[in-house]
């Protein structure tokens, strides 16, 4: 297309400014096929972001399809009001799967949501408002998810309804601790933990993802949150594992997140979304029954729980278990990390290849400095989507991050060609 887009200029027109689009010229998608979709230029891409990492098994899987198609055919909506079965059918499943004991599930709209709604049970549940967090973290878009946003790109205000405290550990190769073995990193991060919590008294909560989605892919070494849990545990603070970008098997090694560090057992908390509804609207919190029940109100969800959503929901997860998609995103997703690594050797701009199954990174800086170079990842970006390949981008240090988070279906064949994109589009720089 040459020339003004009309979508474009509507968009600009009624939409926030703040609302962010890819690309110079930015497309409109109109139909994705497992791995791939199309613009409305007729132009196809192979999808290596899954609409930020939420087209789980695909695009337009049949079984998802098909599911949604049956239920909205018998009924949509009803709310949390009335008994719900796919709700609870799928509320079973998500509880037996997450190892917390005794869990309760409540089902939000999204993964804001769900952190929301963590954060409010475990205020509630030790009756404080004090709450740590990860530097360099992101956690959502609400009021109080921005107050723990520890990435200042997309912290755009500083009023808070919580004290949020910073630890370190969240991001393994830069900081204070960059030069330190990986157990001497561990002991600094707990240190520098131990003194925080020697500074203040009845904190609630410590919020971690197990890998920093739009913090860049980041992560610490197995481990350092099982060594936070002894700390945690001795003050009686519960810990929140945000897996809403880890969770269903992503990561390849496990199905969540909070498994690298399983020596501490499960999370007090667990809050997911994207992947599980495959683009469907789903978020959801578990916690174990004493926690869950704090609350002395009453509250609903309108729409979390929608018999529509669950639906999905089952038909997705029935379809990632029955397929392996977990030991997929392993297979698949080693292969196509060894071969950007090899890739990054030969490239100037290339300070780290990094990630864990279907979830890579690659951090862009000015060549021989550890300086950022967001226009790289703006320049690699677009090169890689005229070479028809879509890929996202993060970071904590001015979005120069190259994030990498194909649908978990992903093939060998495409993983190859999904890298020869990227290998061109990083060398065109």
């Amino acid at each position: 297309m040459t020339g003004p887009n009309p979508l474009h200029e509507r968009h600009k027109a009624v939409l926030p400014d703040w609302l962010a689009l890819y690309y110079d010229r930015p497309i409109e998608l109109t139909h994705g096929e497992g791995r791939h979709v199309w613009d409305a230029d007729g132009t196809k891409y192979l999808d290596f972001f899954g609409g930020i990492l939420t087209t789980m098994t695909g695009h337009a899987l049949p079984e998802v399809t098909k599911a949604v198609t049956e239920q909205a055919g018998r009924i949509i909506h009803s709310s949390t009001l009335y008994l719900d079965r796919p709700m609870v059918d799928l509320a079973e499943r998500v509880a037996a799967l997450s190892g917390i004991p005794d869990a309760r599930v409540f089902f939000t709209t999204s993964g804001t949501e769900a952190n929301d709604t963590a954060l409010l049970l475990a205020t509630a549940y030790r009756r404080s408002n004090q709450v740590l967090a990860m530097r360099n973290s992101y956690h959502g878009r609400s009021f109080s998810a921005v107050a723990l946003t520890g990435n200042r790109g997309w912290s755009p205000t500083s009023l808070s309804p919580l004290q949020t405290l910073y630890v370190h550990g969240g991001v393994r190769t830069r900081g204070p601790y960059a030069h330190l073995s990986d157990a001497d990193f561990i002991a600094a991060c707990v240190a520098d933990l131990e003194d925080l919590l020697g500074q203040t008294q009845g904190v609630a909560a410590l919020i971690a993802e197990p890998i920093q989605g739009v913090g860049g892919f980041t992560s610490p070494p197995d481990g350092l949150y099982a060594a936070f849990r002894d700390v945690l545990n001795r003050h009686g603070i519960l810990w929140i594992a945000d897996e809403v970008q880890t969770g269903w098997g992503r990561t390849g090694d496990h199905f969540w997140g909070w498994q690298a560090h399983a020596a501490s057992g499960p999370p007090d908390i667990l809050t997911f979304a994207k992947g599980i509804g495959n683009g469907m609207s789903i978020g959801g919190v578990v916690a174990r029954a004493e926690v869950m029940n704090c609350l002395d109100a009453n509250s609903i969800s309108t729409f979390g729980g929608s018999p529509v959503t669950m639906a999905a929901g089952l038909a997705n997860l029935t379809y990632l278990l029955e397929h392996d998609l977990q030991g997929n995103a392993r297979r698949v997703g080693g292969l196509l990390l060894e071969r950007l690594r090899a890739i990054g050797v030969g490239v100037d701009c290339v300070r780290e290849v990094r990630g864990r199954g279907l979830m890579i990174g690659i951090e862009l800086v000015k060549p021989g400095t550890d300086d950022a170079a967001p226009e790289a990842a703006t320049a690699v970006l677009e090169a890689a989507r005229a070479g028809g390949l879509l890929i996202g981008k993060g970071g904590g240090h001015n979005t120069s991050v190259l994030r990498i988070a194909p649908p978990l279906t992903l093939t060998v064949a495409e993983a190859e060609e999904g890298a020869a994109i990227l290998e061109r589009a990083l060398r065109s720089i």
